[in-house]
């Protein structure tokens, strides 16, 4: 019986380990759409339109969104390194950048 439980606890924690980071997404993403619907925030990809011409480096997609600041965080790859541009999901204003 002791043999079934350390892989069946196993499993459970792998599971919840790959669960809340996809639901945190999830917040993450509704947020984002309730700002863009109010009209706090502009959509992605306006602000992608207007962030990315200005920034060196391949764009790696799929930025964080943290609602209490309506602020997207970018990540960019450039000769190897991470760079991290946050931006006013308002005004589409480069707010700082780090790793550069």
């Amino acid at each position: 019986m002791k043999t079934l439980v350390l892989p069946c606890l196993a499993g459970t924690l792998a599971v919840s380990a790959i669960a809340a980071p996809a639901e945190a997404g999830r917040r993450d993403q509704d947020a984002a759409f309730e700002a863009v619907r109010s009209g706090r925030s502009q959509p992605l990809p306006m602000l992608e339109r207007r962030v990315l011409p200005q920034i060196r480096g391949d764009y790696l997609g799929r930025p964080e969104y943290d609602a209490g600041s309506n602020m997207y965080r970018m990540k960019f790859m450039r000769n190897g390194s991470v760079i991290w541009i946050d931006v006013d999901g308002r005004t589409g204003q480069i707010l700082r950048r780090s790793g550069e």
